[in-house]
């Protein structure tokens, strides 16, 4: 059976290769024999290996801080058939980095209210950090979103007119009919069927190259992005006819803002599946019995969450020392829960608003300043003993 790159194995993952340099020296004594020789070498070449950092895998998503700046050659964590890609075709690679800050940015908006609230790491060519090695339902959507927002923004490019290789969808062509009647195709319709296209050549690119079971989830994750983009698109109409009668309609097809999108991949977060690999490594079955089985729209993941409550750099978690919550509520975003219990302190502070604004003619908007005093409750830290074994 096909085993995921999980919790149990992500502190295990194997490290960079190190080249012991044996200095010379004079001829052993004569009672020490070859194969205690050859114990000692394979003795300290494993006490190296140990103590050298775990690698962290790279990945296509820091294209979205390099901006205009990407360099094929120097984006790290593309594998060879996504640098070829990007070699082709370099102005869909800045929609592809417009898509990575736009995901970014409704990642951190999902989760706002939450422990793990997608922080990204500076300078740092994993984007995430270690926490995406489990192959939990975080892992799950930001694959999810990551591949959704890839289609929203190349689409959009296209029917733009940003990019050469592509314009509006070819395919919505002469006459359809809906509950309001019939209608012709017309105007630009967004070529949602070209996104998909490239959004799945590029981003499973890695994980075709690999047959183990992470992949496998990458993947049906991947898809559950891409198919999420499609699923909110909406039909625009322009009526024709005296006074607006409509009469006559021409529509066309357009994309819906991503917040839908990010919506509703968390809504899919919060009912993921947990699964296991079947043995021929094709497919997924319930992890439990019981448990029901995933359909192509859930979200799947293999390995529980950590809490994410105390820093812990092995699984990834920037704890939750210092975040900001709410006194009153009850949900995830209330200081019981997103303290896990550790209490809150609390600070006054007055924020200055610009309040009362007027209109005066001409061409002049007036405001006057407000002053507000409110109290900031933010998470205690935990004791050192709490979270020293865990750093």
């Amino acid at each position: 059976m096909l085993r995921p790159r999980g919790a149990e194995e992500a502190a295990q993952l194997a490290p960079r290769r190190a080249r012991v340099l044996v200095p010379a020296s004079r001829p052993a004594a004569p009672d020490v024999s070859p194969a205690s020789t050859r114990l000692g070498l394979a003795c300290l070449l494993l006490l190296l290996l140990l103590t050298l950092p775990a690698r962290v895998d790279t990945s296509w998503w820091y294209i979205g801080a390099l901006g205009a700046r990407v360099i094929c050659d120097n984006i790290p964590g593309l594998v060879s058939r996504q640098r070829q890609l990007c070699q082709r075709y370099p102005d869909i690679m800045r929609s592809v980095g417009e898509g990575a800050r736009e995901w970014i940015r409704e990642c951190q908006h999902q989760f706002r209210h939450h422990r793990w609230n997608c922080t990204t790491l500076d300078r740092d060519h994993t984007v995430f950090g270690r926490v995406m090695l489990r192959s939990s339902r975080e892992a799950a959507f930001v694959y999810a979103i990551s591949s959704a927002g890839v289609v929203h923004a190349i689409t959009r490019a296209c029917s733009q007119g940003e990019l050469s290789v592509c314009s509006c969808d070819p395919y919505t062509r002469g006459r359809h009919h809906d509950q309001r009647g019939d209608f012709d195709w017309g105007g630009c319709s967004d070529n949602i069927h070209y996104g998909v296209r490239f959004a799945k050549a590029f981003v499973d690119a890695k994980e075709k190259r690999l047959k183990d079971a992470r992949a496998l989830m990458n993947l049906h994750n991947n898809r559950c992005g891409r198919t999420a983009v499609r699923r909110f698109l909406k039909l625009e109409c322009k009526c024709h006819g005296v006074s607006g009668s409509c009469t006559l309609r021409t529509c066309w097809r357009a994309l819906s803002d991503f917040r839908r999108t990010g919506d509703y991949l968390r809504r899919r977060y919060d009912g993921a599946v947990q699964v296991t690999a079947t043995q021929d490594g094709a497919n997924f079955t319930a992890a439990r019995q019981g448990y029901r089985h995933a359909t192509r729209t859930d979200l799947v993941y293999f390995d529980n969450s950590p809490d994410y409550c105390v820093l812990d750099k092995a699984a990834g978690s920037l704890g939750t020392a210092g975040r900001v919550c709410s006194k009153t509520s009850k949900g995830t975003d209330g200081c019981e829960i997103m303290c896990c219990g550790r209490g809150y302190d609390t600070t006054r502070v007055t924020r200055v608003t610009q309040c009362e604004c007027k209109f005066h003619w001409c061409c002049a908007v007036r405001c006057k300043e407000c002053r507000n005093t409110v109290d900031v409750h933010t998470c205690k830290a935990p004791k050192k003993a709490e979270w020293l074994d865990q750093t």
